[in-house]
């Protein structure tokens, strides 16, 4: 359907058919100084062709230009745009700017510029816009504030927490919530930018083809949206008691994933094994979660070997890092099949922030499974909620927008019975929905590997699906 010059990360993410050009670079795009220094995507049908700058020719064509927040429509966005005083100059009379792009300062910058034949100029690199929301690289100059000062006061709560009251602990947490709550980006409980982005793109592509494009749907079979429920078990006391919420999802025939802190307390091979013949899943939930895992690339090494010993004696696929720490470039270092220690959108946690993605992603090899859905620690003991209902709002909303909804709940938090019936009633509520994909973690990752591993071909009047997901993959038109 489409021919390119160069990578297009949206292509590879949603399975849209394209081939590599394999022949020399447009020649109506070489008399032009812009647009011949950029990647370009052409519809085979049509003939219609995108231009887009790759990361290298913005800093060839103009190297002051800085990654910067703005916003597109109703999405913001991070990365680096060429503005239009210099796009304008380069551009002949065919062109004419349509969608505005912004600063954060409501201050018009660049445009999206469309000529007479419907061709197409993005200012800016989509694959770096899109990497920059899974990575959290919008923090990179401090959107989200004080990142200094939120490492100092990370590492200086997890020296002092064995001496606190439990009180205290929560009276502190209660207090950054206010603070928490003010962050302008990601928003909470839903940050829909990165999503309304796929969608923006997808539609460019569809007016540049002339049609509805093809892609891989995210789920197998007819599910249209998926259900994950994780449990991270953080002291002994969770550990003894992680009876009361796996009793709870045997009643109502579902699965879920259990992760162990294996230095922290004694975890027998008898429950592991118990808990795996019952169809559960085992995961490794840091070392000993005490805050160090991510404090500096030298103690993770240190603990990766221990951390996999443990994971190969469990049979376990996937990591949770303790309280959801995390470095992009030390992820893939972990080995696992699959991380989930990304929100979505989480601005409570001691390293706020979020991928803004409800799909699955891969982070070089790993296969990332962002956190959708708020924890119960932050539901109940921090934001003092009496019910299910933000859960259930959630989820129903990713439900709509055919996303993963990925729950984080805690025995250690769980012990009163008031929580546990929400519980209950959240699990209740999907029960009989024929509609979502209740499904494990690893089951998520393998899937999306499989789902990654294949593409569409044409086949008589229609599309097929062509590799590891042609049994189960279905094929979306956008």
């Amino acid at each position: 359907m489409f021919e390119h010059s160069s990578s297009l990360l949206l292509f590879d993410y949603f399975g849209v058919p394209s081939t590599l050009a394999s022949g020399p670079s447009i020649s109506d795009a070489a008399t032009n100084g812009l647009l011949g220094s950029c990647s370009w995507v052409r519809s085979v049908e049509s003939g219609r062709l995108l231009f887009r700058p790759s990361q290298d020719s913005i800093a060839r064509i103009s190297p002051g230009v800085k990654p910067g927040g703005y916003r597109l429509r109703s999405m913001q966005l991070y990365g680096r745009v060429l503005p239009d005083s210099l796009v304008s100059a380069f551009l002949d009379s065919s062109w004419e700017a349509e969608d505005s792009i912004e600063d954060r300062g409501a201050h018009h910058i660049a445009s999206v510029w469309r000529d007479r034949d419907g061709n197409v100029f993005l200012p800016f690199d989509p694959n770096e816009a899109i990497l920059n929301f899974w990575s959290e690289a919008y923090d990179l100059h401090g959107l989200l504030g004080r990142r200094r000062l939120q490492a100092i006061s990370k590492a200086a709560y997890y020296h002092t927490r064995p001496l606190l009251p439990r009180g205290v602990q929560v009276s502190i947490r209660r207090f950054l919530r206010g603070v928490q709550e003010r962050l302008p980006f990601p928003r909470w409980p839903i940050e829909t930018s990165l999503h309304d982005f796929y969608a923006y793109l997808l539609d460019v592509f569809a007016q540049v083809a002339g049609s509805r494009v093809p892609t891989l749907a995210p789920w197998p079979h007819d599910y249209s949206w998926a259900l994950v429920l994780t449990h991270d078990v953080e002291t002994s006391t969770g550990y003894r008691n992680i009876h009361l919420l796996r009793n709870l999802e045997l009643e109502a025939d579902y699965r879920s994933s259990w992760n162990f802190v294996p230095r922290r307390y004694d975890v027998e091979d008898t429950l592991v094994n118990e808990l795996l013949e019952s169809g559960f899943e085992v995961g490794v939930h840091g070392l000993y979660h005490d805050g160090r895992e991510f404090a500096s690339l030298s103690t993770l090494s240190e603990r990766i070997p221990v951390m996999r010993e443990y994971a190969n004696r469990w049979h376990a696929v996937g990591f949770r890092s303790p309280a959801t720490h995390r470095v992009w470039e030390w992820m893939p270092l972990l080995a696992f099949d699959y991380d989930s220690s990304y929100p979505d959108t989480d601005p409570f946690e001691p390293q706020p922030g979020g991928c803004c993605n409800w799909l699955p992603y891969f982070n070089e090899e790993l296969v990332e499974l962002p956190i959708t859905l708020a924890q119960d620690y932050t539901l109940f003991t921090i934001l003092r909620h009496k019910d299910e209902r933000l859960w259930f709002e959630k989820a129903h909303f990713l439900r709509e927008r055919g996303g993963m909804a990925l729950l984080i709940t805690h025995p250690d938090y769980m012990l009163e019975r008031r929580p546990r019936a929400a519980y209950s009633r959240f699990l209740d509520a999907f029960r009989d929905d024929r509609t979502v994909w209740r499904a494990l973690p690893r089951e998520v990752s393998a899937w999306w590997r499989r789902r990654a591993a294949s593409h569409l071909e044409r086949s008589g009047q229609g599309w097929k699906i062509v590799g590891p997901a042609a049994e189960d993959g279905r094929i979306v038109a956008r």
